[in-house]
């Protein structure tokens, strides 16, 4: 984790009082995710994200997992002089399942995060707070246990409990993990980890705003109503998981794609905008956007966010409680 996770960031960012009271937003996060550096890895796909970044003037980016390809010094290396020419703003971070040794069998047994911990993050669990956000990022890695599926906790999720109970009321709560909590609803059949809804009805409970997550290598985002009915049947959690942002091992509808999101968190609203790389741009672009109103309010009518792209084609959609209130786009170039 990079910056100060008990205070704001280093650049100036929107008073959280007034951000509550509705004249500010809390605070822009990008999201990205399954980097794969070794041989996976894009470059140009890369230097397009850092280009793109500075513009979009983050508070804090997250990024959920799969740094390398296989937890090699040198490619935990170059992830770390990647990290490096992002913008200097907190850094949430989390390990992946390929950032483990996976035949380096000693080493995946006794001391399977020394490498990340050296290149990426000394820590697995922990809490970062800024102004109007309480991030809780877990290490959903299981070494010993499995190979590609991973596990997350009761203790884990005491910790979650733990974090954010001393929590401003207003303030938006976030959990990262690199696996995800809930299968993407498309073609491709995921196995989601032992006991996810276990974690999806505690969240739940804990009034958290999303989860964010990588790991599928294609985008979803929507909501955990869409695939767990829950032990509270009205409320739900807003799920973002971010496909490969520079590597070309994307599945699904975003096969040989790349994508990240941008979450603008308000003190009503929440809006995640779906960025994708296309060769005709040699660079990212918006492709939708996703408006969902946050746990306790309704989204305001006529809702629109800095960062949503302006098309012609515009679908709104009966604004639900925690589902998705507006989707937008243009036809996109081509891409990769």
């Amino acid at each position: 984790m990079r910056g100060d996770s008990s205070g704001p960031a280093r650049r100036e960012r929107a008073d959280f009082r007034n951000a509550a009271a509705g004249t500010k937003q809390v605070a822009t996060i990008l999201h990205i995710s399954d980097l794969h550096f070794g041989p996976p890895f894009v470059e140009r796909v890369g230097e397009a994200l850092l280009r793109i970044v500075p513009r979009l003037e983050p508070d804090v980016i997250v990024a959920s997992g799969d740094f390398t390809q296989r937890a090699k010094v040198e490619q935990f290396e170059l992830a770390r002089q990647f990290l490096d020419r992002l913008p200097d703003v907190p850094l949430v971070v989390v390990p992946g399942n390929h950032d483990v040794p996976l035949y380096r069998i000693r080493e995946r047994l006794f001391e399977p995060y020394r490498l990340y911990r050296q290149y990426i993050a000394p820590e697995l669990d922990y809490k970062v707070e800024l102004d109007g956000l309480v991030i809780v990022a877990l290490n959903s890695t299981s070494p010993v246990r499995t190979i590609v599926n991973g596990r997350i906790d009761e203790e884990q999720l005491e910790y979650c409990s733990r974090a954010f109970a001393d929590a401003h009321p207003e303030a938006a709560k976030i959990v990262v993990a690199h696996h995800h909590f809930a299968p993407a609803p498309d073609f491709v059949r995921d196995q989601v980890m032992p006991k996810a809804k276990r974690a999806m009805d505690r969240f739940v409970s804990l009034g958290v705003d999303v989860v964010l997550g990588g790991h599928l290598h294609r985008a979803y985002i929507g909501n955990s109503l869409d695939v767990y009915p829950g032990r509270d049947r009205e409320h739900g959690v807003i799920i973002v998981q971010c496909g490969t942002t520079t590597s070309r091992r994307g599945r699904g509808r975003e096969r040989e794609k790349n994508t990240f999101n941008l979450l603008s968190v308000g003190p009503t609203t929440l809006r995640v905008t779906h960025f994708m790389y296309f060769d005709d741009l040699d660079g990212f672009a918006p492709l939708s956007s996703h408006l969902f109103p946050r746990p306790g309010h309704l989204i305001p009518h006529e809702t629109r966010g800095p960062h949503e792209a302006q098309g012609p084609h515009e679908t709104r959609g009966p604004q639900q409680a925690q589902g998705t209130g507006t989707t937008s786009g243009d036809s996109p170039p081509t891409a990769r």
